[in-house]
């Protein structure tokens, strides 16, 4: 009697605990993930495998992880923007402007140490890279004055600062490659700690950072309640205005953070192509993290997770021998998938479908 009444109740409870994980924000954008992983592992040979190479850690995994770092950067900051309704699509922009101003100020002159020739920086480093973000926080500034201050539309608030900002970068380069020859520059976006890229201890502390301030403070809270009704979260008392002009600074200096990796990374400045489609990249990471387009609902480790994704799908297209282009086919085709999953019709077939089925909050 009592093992035929227990046994309802376990199969019950393990319902419940398959439903809340099927619920979970994150169980998604994880699974695109573990479906790609898997496609790697059946269709690249050796694709898991680890080696210690100079004591620096090497592999696949390495790889994707460390050339995802500018668009994890960029996501983090993308995910607020897009959490109280705005947009910014003027991230690559920044990226390119940041990095122009850091390349042209260190550059490098060769002098001669001992009879032993090195380079050494037009400008010290730290003031450089002060300048460089700097400039990056300007720009976050123009695009929150323009949505906070004016009540210009995001999209077109960014847009302006998109196609100004990086015709700005060429002005600054004469359409040139800047080519940086200080070599502890280098170090920020291919240098290693520890093992491990520099550039993804950069990433873990950005991303710690903007979680405990989402989670430790109210700033997580207030901007959920302007990305849900900032008319309501006005008349509450929030200063939605602050909040939204700190967002637009904040997504910036993300993009100035990324556009330093990057110009590391690759030891000069190109403002041509420097975080070209970069703000594409990182709103199609936010919302394939979950995070709903229309404000409210975000998933900071969603947007991380989501630019692996996007890393893990490119590294996976060139490794297999598809030609480029076919990235960004599939790219399209996810955003038509996530648009219309975050339709209301969809989600109202989607519950009459499975009316057990809800959304989950997230933070």
């Amino acid at each position: 009697m009592h093992n035929a009444s227990a046994a309802p109740l376990g199969n019950a409870t393990t319902t419940k605990r398959n439903t809340a994980m099927l619920q979970h924000p994150l169980f998604r954008p994880l699974a695109a993930l573990a479906i790609l992983l898997l496609i790697d592992l059946i269709m690249i040979p050796g694709f898991f495998h680890l080696e210690i190479k100079d004591g620096h850690l090497y592999g696949s995994l390495i790889d994707i992880a460390n050339r995802a770092a500018p668009l994890i950067l960029a996501a983090i900051g993308m995910t607020l923007v897009i959490a109280t309704r705005g947009i910014d699509i003027s991230v690559g922009a920044t990226v390119a402007i940041s990095g122009t101003v850091a390349a042209m100020l260190i550059g490098g002159t060769m002098v001669m140490n001992n009879g032993t020739p090195e380079y050494v920086a037009n400008t010290p480093m730290w003031m450089a890279l002060a300048a460089a973000m700097g400039a990056a926080l300007l720009c976050g500034a123009w695009n929150g004055a323009l949505v906070a201050g004016l009540g210009l539309q995001p999209i077109v608030a960014t847009l302006i600062l998109m196609v100004a900002g990086r015709g700005l970068a060429q002005l600054f380069t004469d359409g040139q490659i800047i080519t940086v020859y200080y070599q502890p520059f280098f170090f920020l976006g291919s240098g290693y700690l520890l093992g491990l890229p520099f550039s993804l201890f950069i990433v873990a502390a950005v991303f710690i950072v903007t979680a405990l301030l989402l989670r430790k403070t109210a700033l997580g809270l207030f901007i959920q309640s302007v990305g849900i009704n900032p008319v309501a979260a006005r008349l509450a008392g929030l200063k939605t205005a602050s909040l939204i002009f700190f967002v637009y600074v904040f997504c910036a200096a993300c993009a100035g953070v990324a556009g330093l990796m990057i110009t590391s990374n690759i030891k000069s400045a190109d403002a041509n192509n420097a975080g070209l489609l970069l703000e594409l990249d990182a709103i199609l990471a936010v919302t394939l993290g979950g995070t709903s387009l229309a404000g409210g609902k975000f998933s900071l480790a969603g947007s991380v997770i989501g630019a692996l994704i996007i890393q893990t799908l490119t590294y996976t297209i060139y490794s297999i021998g598809l030609p480029p282009e076919v990235n960004m086919v599939v790219k399209s085709v996810v955003v038509f998938v996530i648009c219309v999953s975050q339709s209301a019709e969809f989600k109202t077939m989607w519950r009459r479908a499975f009316p057990g089925a809800r959304g989950g909050k997230t933070q």
